[in-house]
């Protein structure tokens, strides 16, 4: 530390030992009011990470709480469609708001600032790490209980961005059930040890599937060890996903948050325990 220290981190260059970690963390736009940010993470694409990102945000939803989904996939944006979702981001003289769902979630995404949502986002990693600065500087969220962060997979730089700048409460990690995932998934898990950010759940998607004649649980893709793989990273909350046509069917469809079924909802409610 420097003799002439002010403890004014933001507005020195000196890299000493006192630095102060949290002045990377940046201040929401000043009209909005958020109370809990969880990110839900994967180590790699293609695991159902946004469809589970969407099923949480409709739980907390229908359990009365106001949610938010910041979708941080900028290159891969697909929460707008899961929730049917055609509207337009607006702007006012005091920031951007957000879209919101018929059930009332507020989105922002990338494809509701496009004029064609088909159109391909071809930037480079600082670009689409200061979008998603934006999105969270820039946006006026409003009443928000809690927003879920959808992340794009992997530890590159927008996950990093994410853990630096926003003040996260927790993470949920989603994974399926091959090996490879596995080993692939740990690295989502010490990415957030080092970052010291607490890890509230994990998912397993494509879990099983239920037999339409017998109603048996098959392991299509082996056996499941994610229980195991929980407590071995001192995680409480669990939850396993079906393959199921009707989830597909939903977020194909733009009515992911009129599921009969939630399959995610009493795991919503244990992870609201361990924010608590």
């Amino acid at each position: 530390m420097s003799e002439n220290c002010s403890h004014d981190c933001s507005s020195c260059k000196e890299n000493c030992s006192s630095r102060d970690k949290k002045s990377l963390i940046k201040e929401p736009n000043k009209f909005s009011d958020i109370k809990k940010v969880i990110a839900v993470v994967s180590g790699k694409g293609g695991v159902g990470k946004s469809m589970t990102c969407a099923m949480l945000a409709s739980a907390a939803q229908n359990s009365g709480r106001v949610t938010a989904i910041m979708d941080a996939d900028i290159t891969g944006p697909s929460i707008p469609k899961m929730f049917g979702v055609k509207d337009r981001a607006r702007g006012s003289e005091n920031g951007i708001l957000p879209v919101v769902t018929d059930s009332g979630i507020q989105i922002m995404s990338m494809n509701v600032l496009l004029e064609n949502e088909a159109e391909p986002v071809v930037w480079r990693g600082s670009l689409i790490s200061g979008t998603v600065s934006q999105f969270w500087t820039d946006v006026i969220w409003t009443g928000v209980d809690i927003m879920f962060i959808d992340m794009p997979p992997g530890t590159g730089d927008v996950p990093l961005t994410v853990f630096q700048s926003i003040p996260l409460d927790g993470i949920i990690i989603v994974t399926t059930p091959q090996d490879l995932v596995g080993m692939i998934v740990q690295k989502a898990v010490n990415m957030a040890n080092m970052m010291n950010v607490p890890i509230l759940g994990i998912v397993e998607n494509m879990s099983y599937i239920n037999c339409p004649d017998c109603g048996r649980k098959i392991s299509v893709f082996g056996e499941s060890g994610v229980d195991a793989f929980a407590k071995e990273n001192g995680i409480t909350a669990v939850a396993k996903l079906p393959i199921d046509r009707e989830l597909t069917k939903s977020a194909d469809s733009g009515k992911i948050d009129s599921l009969k079924n939630n399959y995610l909802s009493e795991f919503y409610e244990k992870i609201m325990k361990n924010l608590n």
